[in-house]
């Protein structure tokens, strides 16, 4: 990597880690002088505007999520393991020091939502993506017969990403010690009902059998 790469590789790293804790409106072009001990001219050539920045930020974030969430994810066995690995991801992304202030998206969709410009086109994208990760995890699932035919990879998405906002503002903002197993409960809750059921022929011989063994039961007594 040359000079010039490090350089701007540097300060996305830490604008990204600012934008976590003071959102992207917070991290401006004089800030990130004094933090990086860089002349205002030095960074301008980089970025040439506040919203150019504020697009490559989202941008390094985004790269730095597939990195520390997707990937790993993809390591896991298909179908519900998966799931599993991609919650505990983000759990750790939500906590690492690329975002020390939380996930940089959740801050970003409360400043950006009615906002349009090239910023908010961005983090659209980039949440689109996310949920599409998600219901392709959630159908690789239903093809290992690990949830039901019926599940709705598309509500599945989205309910797994409201267990994650959910989450985030009960630790970040009320500061809830219960915040991940309330969290966690919530997901093994959504994946029972999304887990695939014997088929009725399988279920019919399990209530034979164990009418069976309890008739036996009763010989016995």
């Amino acid at each position: 990597m040359r000079k010039g790469e490090l350089t701007r590789h540097a300060i996305l790293e830490r604008a990204t880690a600012l934008a976590s804790r003071h959102g992207l409106e917070g991290v401006t072009i004089g800030r990130l002088s004094r933090e990086l001990r860089l002349s205002k001219s030095g960074l301008f050539a980089h970025f040439r505007s506040k919203d150019a920045m504020q697009v490559q930020v989202l941008r390094f974030a985004g790269e730095r999520f597939v990195e520390q969430v997707v990937r790993p994810s993809l390591e896991a066995a298909r179908g519900e393991p998966r799931v599993r690995e991609l919650l505990e991801r983000w759990l750790a992304w939500e906590r690492s020091r690329t975002v020390p202030g939380g996930c940089l998206f959740v801050a970003a969709a409360v400043e950006l939502d009615d906002r349009p410009g090239e910023a908010r086109d961005e983090l659209v994208r980039l949440q689109r993506d996310w949920l599409d990760f998600i219901a392709t995890c959630c159908r690789k699932a239903m093809s290992e017969e690990h949830f039901a035919p019926t599940t709705d990879p598309d509500q599945f998405a989205h309910d797994l990403n409201a267990i994650m906002l959910g989450y985030h503002q009960a630790s970040r903002l009320l500061h809830d010690p219960a915040a991940e197993p309330l969290a966690r409960a919530a997901f093994e809750a959504r994946l029972a009902a999304a887990r695939a059921r014997p088929p009725v022929s399988r279920r019919r011989s399990a209530r034979v059998a164990r009418g069976r063994s309890t008739a036996a039961e009763r010989r016995a007594s």
